[in-house]
């Protein structure tokens, strides 16, 4: 229960700041606090649940083998009830804020491909850095995370909203800053990204098992 209550609390605070600093206007400093309370919310974590904080990296570590799918589902489960818990409480704050109606994604193709992309960079640097044998006991993989979701968030929130994760997306479509029906973009193009740099990191770590 006490990695399921953690899982919770990381994707809340996540999704919590992503909303406001979206919302509120942060402009270019929306991705520094973003990547920022994902770094601390790993490392508050990290011991307790591994601090995944997003559904697909979790599948990256079930592909990996350092979670039992018994374990996966309860996480991806607790991420998004965050990220709805997140929601509401953005939109009591900031509700003068929130769209009347939300935009369609310009280029679902684009999108599918940037949100691949930056998944997998999320993921695999979680994998290299969190779970493999030559790097445990580190003391920067919180630190390597958030700057990997800070840095893909510069690169490509303007072509996808940059969520990387599909609670975000959750969040994010609750809040009217995406529409619905690009939903199944984040969910392939993040699941995608995060199932292809699994493999990629058996492929290069083949003792690391």
């Amino acid at each position: 229960m006490r990695k399921y209550i953690t899982e919770f609390i990381g994707t809340f605070f996540l999704t919590l700041t992503i909303g406001m600093v979206v919302l509120g206007g942060k402009g270019d400093f929306a991705p520094l606090a973003i990547g920022s309370v994902l770094m601390v919310m790993i490392f508050a974590g990290g011991h307790i649940s591994g601090a995944h904080y997003n559904p697909a990296v979790t599948l990256a570590v079930w592909i990996r083998g350092k979670i039992t799918v018994r374990d996966a589902i309860p996480y991806m489960i607790v991420q998004v009830l965050g990220a709805i818990l997140a929601s509401i409480i953005v939109t009591y704050f900031l509700n003068n804020k929130i769209s009347n109606e939300a935009l369609p994604m310009v280029d679902n193709v684009k999108g599918l491909l940037a949100e691949l992309i930056g998944t997998f960079a999320l993921a695999y640097v979680v994998l290299n850095v969190a779970t493999a044998k030559g790097t445990s006991g580190n003391s920067f993989y919180g630190l390597a995370i958030g700057f990997t979701v800070m840095s893909m968030a510069y690169a490509m929130g303007g072509i996808s909203g940059a969520a990387f994760n599909p609670a975000v997306a959750v969040c994010a479509m609750m809040l009217k800053l995406a529409s619905w029906s690009s939903f199944w973009v984040y969910l392939l193009g993040c699941f995608g990204g995060a199932a292809i740099a699994a493999l990629v990191f058996k492929f290069c770590n083949p003792d690391d098992k």
